[in-house]
Protein backbone atom coordinates (compact mmCIF):
# COMPACT_ATOMS: atom_id res chain seq x y z
CA UNK A 1 0.00 0.00 0.00
CA UNK A 2 1.31 3.53 -1.16
CA UNK A 3 0.07 6.44 1.18
CA UNK A 4 0.14 9.52 -1.34
CA UNK A 5 3.56 11.41 -1.25
CA UNK A 6 3.44 15.48 -0.60
CA UNK A 7 5.64 17.75 -0.94
CA UNK A 8 5.73 21.07 1.96
CA UNK A 9 7.96 24.27 2.46
CA UNK A 10 7.47 27.51 2.63
CA UNK A 11 7.70 29.61 -0.94
CA UNK A 12 10.51 32.82 -1.91
CA UNK A 13 12.34 34.56 1.05
CA UNK A 14 9.59 33.48 3.75
CA UNK A 15 11.35 32.24 7.16
CA UNK A 16 7.82 31.58 9.27
CA UNK A 17 8.25 28.15 9.31
CA UNK A 18 6.43 26.87 12.90
CA UNK A 19 2.80 26.34 10.80
CA UNK A 20 4.26 24.59 8.07
CA UNK A 21 6.01 22.14 10.60
CA UNK A 22 2.38 21.75 12.30
CA UNK A 23 0.88 20.81 9.04
CA UNK A 24 3.68 18.29 7.97
CA UNK A 25 3.49 16.77 11.13
CA UNK A 26 -0.50 16.54 10.65
CA UNK A 27 -0.11 15.10 7.61
CA UNK A 28 2.30 12.86 8.68
CA UNK A 29 -0.37 11.90 11.08
CA UNK A 30 -3.25 11.38 8.85
CA UNK A 31 -1.03 8.78 7.16
CA UNK A 32 0.67 10.49 4.08
CA UNK A 33 4.51 10.59 2.95
CA UNK A 34 5.96 13.79 3.78
CA UNK A 35 8.54 15.86 2.01
CA UNK A 36 9.57 19.06 3.94
CA UNK A 37 11.39 21.22 2.06
CA UNK A 38 11.32 23.69 5.24
CA UNK A 39 11.35 27.61 4.70
CA UNK A 40 13.30 29.87 1.97
CA UNK A 41 11.97 27.47 -0.37
CA UNK A 42 12.31 28.52 -4.16
CA UNK A 43 9.82 27.51 -6.66
CA UNK A 44 11.65 25.18 -8.75
CA UNK A 45 13.02 23.20 -5.63
CA UNK A 46 9.62 22.08 -4.82
CA UNK A 47 9.26 21.31 -8.34
CA UNK A 48 11.93 19.34 -8.03
CA UNK A 49 10.99 17.64 -5.05
CA UNK A 50 8.07 16.84 -6.39
CA UNK A 51 9.35 14.85 -9.48
CA UNK A 52 12.92 12.97 -7.26
CA UNK A 53 9.60 11.90 -5.08
CA UNK A 54 7.22 11.14 -7.28
CA UNK A 55 4.87 12.71 -5.01
CA UNK A 56 0.90 13.78 -5.69
CA UNK A 57 0.61 17.16 -4.20
CA UNK A 58 2.53 20.18 -3.33
CA UNK A 59 1.10 22.04 -0.67
CA UNK A 60 2.84 25.63 -0.17
CA UNK A 61 2.89 27.95 2.56
CA UNK A 62 3.43 31.31 2.46
CA UNK A 63 3.01 33.64 5.51
CA UNK A 64 4.83 37.46 4.66
CA UNK A 65 2.58 38.45 2.24
CA UNK A 66 4.41 37.82 -0.94
CA UNK A 67 3.34 34.63 -1.60
CA UNK A 68 1.20 36.22 -4.70
CA UNK A 69 4.28 37.66 -6.53
CA UNK A 70 6.66 34.05 -5.32
CA UNK A 71 3.50 32.08 -6.85
CA UNK A 72 3.22 33.49 -10.26
CA UNK A 73 3.93 31.05 -13.00
CA UNK A 74 3.38 27.77 -10.43
CA UNK A 75 1.52 26.04 -11.93
CA UNK A 76 3.03 26.67 -15.31
CA UNK A 77 6.39 25.48 -13.90
CA UNK A 78 4.73 21.94 -12.79
CA UNK A 79 3.33 21.31 -16.60
CA UNK A 80 6.65 22.32 -18.32
CA UNK A 81 8.27 19.64 -15.91
CA UNK A 82 5.58 16.53 -16.61
CA UNK A 83 3.34 17.33 -13.16
CA UNK A 84 0.30 18.36 -15.33
CA UNK A 85 -1.88 16.81 -12.97
CA UNK A 86 -0.18 17.25 -9.65
CA UNK A 87 -2.43 18.77 -6.72
CA UNK A 88 -1.46 22.05 -5.72
CA UNK A 89 -2.59 23.70 -2.68
CA UNK A 90 -1.40 27.13 -1.39
CA UNK A 91 -1.55 28.64 2.15
CA UNK A 92 -1.15 31.96 4.47
CA UNK A 93 -1.05 35.42 4.65
CA UNK A 94 -0.75 35.26 0.49
CA UNK A 95 -1.22 38.91 -0.08
CA UNK A 96 -0.10 42.66 1.47
CA UNK A 97 -2.50 44.57 2.89
CA UNK A 98 -6.27 43.87 3.76
CA UNK A 99 -7.97 42.43 0.58
CA UNK A 100 -11.16 40.41 0.83
CA UNK A 101 -10.69 36.32 1.04
CA UNK A 102 -12.68 35.86 -1.91
CA UNK A 103 -11.04 38.44 -4.29
CA UNK A 104 -7.10 36.68 -3.13
CA UNK A 105 -8.71 32.72 -3.16
CA UNK A 106 -9.63 34.06 -6.88
CA UNK A 107 -6.40 35.14 -7.80
CA UNK A 108 -4.65 31.84 -6.61
CA UNK A 109 -7.23 29.84 -8.55
CA UNK A 110 -6.61 31.39 -11.50
CA UNK A 111 -2.67 30.85 -11.21
CA UNK A 112 -3.91 27.00 -11.26
CA UNK A 113 -3.55 26.46 -7.48
CA UNK A 114 -6.88 23.62 -6.39
CA UNK A 115 -7.38 25.22 -3.19
CA UNK A 116 -6.69 28.47 -1.65
CA UNK A 117 -6.43 28.64 2.55
CA UNK A 118 -6.97 32.27 4.33
CA UNK A 119 -4.61 32.47 7.66
CA UNK A 120 -5.49 30.82 10.43
CA UNK A 121 -7.50 27.57 8.17
CA UNK A 122 -7.33 24.68 11.04
CA UNK A 123 -5.15 21.89 9.94
CA UNK A 124 -8.28 19.48 10.23
CA UNK A 125 -9.64 21.52 7.17
CA UNK A 126 -7.21 21.20 5.10
CA UNK A 127 -6.84 17.29 5.85
CA UNK A 128 -10.29 17.24 4.56
CA UNK A 129 -9.74 18.63 1.76
CA UNK A 130 -6.61 16.54 1.20
CA UNK A 131 -8.84 13.38 1.28
CA UNK A 132 -11.72 14.90 -0.93
CA UNK A 133 -9.42 15.68 -3.35
CA UNK A 134 -7.39 12.79 -3.35
CA UNK A 135 -10.56 10.35 -3.75
CA UNK A 136 -11.72 12.14 -6.43
CA UNK A 137 -8.80 11.47 -8.39
CA UNK A 138 -8.88 7.60 -6.85
CA UNK A 139 -6.16 8.07 -4.14
CA UNK A 140 -6.64 6.73 -0.80
CA UNK A 141 -4.87 6.75 2.41
CA UNK A 142 -3.93 2.72 2.92
CA UNK A 143 -5.12 1.51 -0.09
CA UNK A 144 -3.07 0.19 -3.17
CA UNK A 145 -3.28 2.10 -6.13
CA UNK A 146 -4.85 0.58 -9.13
CA UNK A 147 -3.00 0.64 -12.80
Amino acid sequence: MSAPTIVTGVIGADTHIVGNRILAMALEDAGYRVVALGALTPAGDFIKAAIETAADAILVSSLYGQGELDCRGFRDLCIEAGLDDILLYVGGNLVVGKQPWYDVERRFLDMGFDRAFPPGTRVERALELLATDFAARGKRIGVPETQ
